[in-house]
């Protein structure tokens, strides 16, 4: 069995060296489509991969309970009436937290801009957190030297810092150098405790947690415009609570809280990170659904091509093939010697599709930011489509050439 493949693959590429021009043009079809189709694939898989990733850094199944919804309202009346809302308080959270029958975890965080500063480095218009203890619970933060804050700081507001791995790196040239010492803060002097592990920039926004500095919310009361810093509340709902099911409990609660009447509308925004997903979605199955529809165009093409050549290769090898079949040749092994071939085709012209997706895959990562990679599953799919092709496109000359009488096609010659 092997030979035979073996001796198939060896007429195949014989028959590229002798036909070049016009093998070339035939697969050129099979490679654009190949090229297409892989390209969107990986590019959309890719992306779809890197913003669910991001998603879970921020925080699934997770409301933030802020004065703007996402996006902003739109409009500047709309943003004028967000802008005078309530600001949501740690009294809120503490609220929700006692009365919530969905919330796992509640963390409220408030956020201001300072210089920090350190001996004689500073960095300006640092974003810091000002966090409670659950904080870390819904956000993929992770502490790569040191601790995280304690009960016992988070309590009583203690001058302790968690310095982002960027701004420690600036500040200490070594992030690891950077626990134990003394910043100037907001007009304090905290103590580092630990560094954030490097995490890098996110595609949907989010914390950007290489570049902040986190304190305990009871820290941020210190300051002197405590109450007018800007402030959100992150509720996490339980593994398989409805985001409809929390959503509601939240928007009571609140209501309650704020004593508004059954004719007020809502003082706050309950913002879903995994809202826009759906959306999302679609975006991704219509951008396949273009690639697939070019590539349907380019492979039919390549299929033609493909189809053109077999017809040619049988009638030159007519000859060899009614003495193949005088010999004892069955029609099943004349049909599969010519499929074989159309298949081997359409994998080289496959193979050259796929050649072109990685420098593009390189390009594509470096412009846009984040890696784009083939998976196995892209050069499975890859094969499958080859192979379909081939015998899709050879089916007919194989049939031809297994029909053929062997005396006339040996006088052919």
């Amino acid at each position: 069995m092997f030979s035979i493949v073996w001796t198939i693959l060896k007429l195949t590429i014989e028959e590229f060296a002798h036909h070049k021009v016009r093998t070339f043009l035939s697969l050129s079809g099979i490679a654009i489509g190949i090229f297409c189709i892989i390209s969107v694939q990986a590019t959309t898989g890719s992306l779809e991969n890197t913003i669910k990733t991001d998603m879970k850094k921020v925080g699934l199944n997770t409301i933030f309970i802020q004065k703007f919804p996402f996006g902003g309202g739109g409009g500047p009346n709309n943003w004028w009436k967000y802008a005078s809302r309530p600001t949501p308080t740690m009294d809120e959270a503490r609220f929700i937290e006692k009365h919530s029958v969905y919330a796992r975890n509640v963390a409220f965080s408030c956020f201001y801009r300072s210089n920090v500063e350190y001996e004689n480095s500073v960095l300006e218009n640092v974003t810091w957190y000002g966090i409670t203890e659950a904080f870390d619970k819904i956000q993929d933060l992770e502490i790569q030297d040191g601790r995280y804050i304690s009960p016992m700081e988070f309590n009583q507001g203690a001058p302790v810092v968690i310095l982002g791995y960027e701004n420690a790196l600036k500040l200490f040239e070594k992030p690891e150098r950077a626990v134990g010492k003394t910043l100037e803060l907001g007009g304090y002097r905290t103590k580092v405790i630990g560094v954030t592990k490097k995490k890098g920039r996110s595609l949907i926004g989010g914390f950007d947690f290489d570049n902040v500095v986190l304190v305990s919310a009871e820290f941020c009361k210190k300051l002197s415009n405590y109450r007018k810093l800007d402030a959100f509340i992150m509720v996490q709902s339980y593994d398989g609570v409805p985001m409809d099911n929390i959503i509601g409990e939240l928007r009571g609660i609140m209501r309650a809280h704020r004593r508004l009447s059954p004719k007020d509308d809502d003082s706050f925004s309950l913002n879903d990170v995994t809202a826009g997903s759906e959306s999302m979605n679609t975006l991704f199955a219509n951008i396949n659904m273009g690639g697939w529809f070019i590539a349907f165009l380019s492979l039919l093409v390549g299929g033609f091509g493909i189809a053109n050549i077999m017809f040619v290769s049988v009638r030159e090898r007519t000859p060899i093939i009614g003495l193949k079949k005088a010999i004892g040749a069955k029609k099943s092994t004349i049909l599969g010697e010519f499929l074989l071939e159309s298949a081997f085709l359409c994998i080289i012209g496959g193979l050259i599709g796929l050649m072109l997706v990685f420098p593009m895959t390189f390009i594509l990562t470096n412009v846009l930011k984040f890696n784009i990679y083939l998976s196995w599953a892209n050069i499975l799919l890859t094969v499958i489509l080859c192979i379909t092709i081939g015998i899709l496109a050879g089916i007919i000359p194989a049939s031809v050439a297994a029909k053929m009488d062997p005396v006339e096609a040996i006088r052919s010659k």
